[in-house]
């Protein structure tokens, strides 16, 4: 199976600008460049703060500009997201009996579960005990299948001071939740605006770049001083490749490819 991972693209209005880019450009970039290289890809997800502010008009540019991608898509709600809007918007998306942006794919590979870590008011992710039951009740209905997980927010500390103060609210009950499934292979998420991956009570990670702006990484800057650290790396998205035995996940630039080269092996 072959995944494409797309997150934070912060889109606002058609010519506006959001810390000096254009998001909206961006994205369209991203998704040329995804159509053009990976066009054989089963499902693209994006992994929320889909917008910068819940704007209506925006999901509808987003619902616009997804039409031009020739494979499935997958929505998730970031902390920027306004899930009543998002749901008008987007109202053949899928959502749990409690009305949350989140539910599960059964793939030839494994299950996919896709979470809702939206509240409103706050920039930190929350995930309530409805939230749970609704996950405890997929890992024990796919309990003897791989698990993949897809979220907004990390359930952990990353060790960047400003992110890891608007990580998911009560990440222990979160592990204890998950603790009652023993084969999750890959938990994928954005928010970080930043390519890192590794593994977190054995369950491998990987987070990536967003498509517009990015977050340094400033691994002693005091969160508390009422200063946000954002910088304009370039962009990436994933390519995601999936077997039985292995989670391959590979970042690809967009706004420019350095021309390849080939040499003969002597």
């Amino acid at each position: 199976m072959k995944l494409i991972h797309v997150t934070d693209t912060h889109l606002v209005a058609a010519g506006e600008k959001l810390h000096g880019l254009d998001p909206f450009e961006r994205l369209r970039l991203c998704f040329e460049d995804i159509a053009t290289h990976h066009g054989d890809a089963d499902l693209c997800v994006l992994t929320g703060d889909l917008s910068d502010a819940g704007q209506t008009d925006v999901y509808v540019l987003l619902k616009e500009l997804l039409a031009g991608l020739p494979m499935r898509t997958s929505l998730l709600l970031g902390n920027h997201d306004h899930r009543q809007r998002f749901c008008d918007v987007f109202s053949n998306r899928p959502r749990d009996p409690n009305g949350f942006v989140q539910w599960s794919e059964l793939t030839s590979e494994g299950v996919l579960l896709f979470l809702d870590t939206n509240a409103p008011n706050t920039d930190e992710g929350v995930y309530c005990q409805q939230r749970h039951q609704w996950l405890r009740e997929q890992l024990a209905q796919h309990h003897d299948c791989p698990v993949y997980l897809f979220m907004h927010h990390p359930p952990f500390d990353i060790g960047i001071p400003d992110m890891d103060a608007l990580r998911l609210r009560n990440c222990d009950a979160f592990a204890q939740t998950l603790a009652g499934h023993n084969d999750i292979r890959h938990l994928f998420f954005g928010h970080v605006h930043r390519p890192i991956s590794g593994q977190w009570r054995g369950i491998s990670f990987s987070a990536l770049h967003g498509t517009n702006h990015q977050v340094p990484l400033l691994l002693n800057k005091d969160p508390d001083n009422g200063v946000f650290a954002l910088c304009q790396e370039e962009p990436s998205y994933g390519v995601v490749l999936i077997t039985n035995d292995m989670t391959t996940v590979h970042l690809q630039p967009f706004l420019s490819r350095p021309p390849i080269y080939y040499e003969h092996c002597e």
